[in-house]
């Protein structure tokens, strides 16, 4: 497929369409993204079914998004203290479809908890994998740190260490671009889905990489990042509420 062949949506920092009767709600806090930028080419035979690379600047991006997930809730109901907050990583890639709807493909989401893990696996067909997680705080320095257990490859890794700075007023074009997501695109039992999700504006921060080890986006089938990422951001973060998905024959 051309990957020139579908037409986007505008990036918009606000959602523009609304969810009143959730599936899903969750909150995001102390979100770190990492982003380094991938040729399109190397990317695309990586995305799900019914979607090409999503570029600016004929660039495409890799994502390292590490952040606290808390009290996943299903429709209206309160979310689960435990069960529903852990910490989780994700490696990401930027996606488009037919119908213009901008989103992400996730290559692997690392989590600490394992009944989560499994249910996502099951439910949505999503990379979920068991690791052993932790955030901690030392001031403005956020530490994010896992190691995989299950299912593999186990082992594999990551230590993410920012100092959070002043908040962005006025976010560029390509801040916008990296965060401002408003679906996701995946296969589900062989057919394409997109899950759209809503939240407030992000409040985004600039972030000093004090420490990056990690071999998560290797062991995502994508090559190792070479040299410094071109965007490091940090966000206090948003509550979030997804839609019921759309799925495409």
């Amino acid at each position: 497929m051309p990957l020139t062949s579908f037409t986007p949506e505008p990036v918009t920092p606000d959602p523009t369409r609304r969810t009143p009767h959730p599936l899903l709600t969750q909150s995001w806090l102390d979100m770190a993204f990492l982003h380094w930028a991938a040729d399109p080419a190397d990317v695309a035979p990586l995305l799900p079914a019914g979607t090409v690379p999503d570029t600016l600047d004929g660039s495409t991006y890799v994502g390292l998004v590490a952040f606290r997930m808390h009290r996943i809730g299903w429709f209206r109901l309160p979310g689960i203290p435990y069960l529903g907050t852990f910490p989780e990583t994700n490696v990401r890639l930027y996606t488009v479809d037919a119908h213009g709807r901008r989103g992400v493909a996730f290559r692997s989401l690392d989590a600490a908890r394992l009944i989560p893990v499994m249910v996502a696996r099951a439910a949505f067909r999503l990379p979920y994998l068991w690791s052993r997680m932790a955030v901690r705080h030392d001031g403005d320095v956020i530490t994010y740190t896992g190691t995989r257990r299950w299912p593999g490859p186990r082992g594999a890794h990551s230590r993410i260490v920012i100092r959070a700075g002043g908040r962005i007023e006025d976010p560029t074009e390509l801040e916008h671009f990296l965060t401002a997501r408003w679906g996701m695109h995946n296969t589900f039992f062989g057919r394409p889905m997109y899950l759209p999700n809503t939240h407030p504006r992000w409040p985004l921060h600039r972030a000093d990489l004090i420490e990056c080890d990690e071999d998560l986006v290797a062991a995502a089938g994508l090559p190792a990042p070479a040299g410094q990422p071109v965007s490091v951001l940090y966000s206090p973060g948003v509550p979030v509420r997804f839609g019921r998905p759309a799925l495409s024959r």
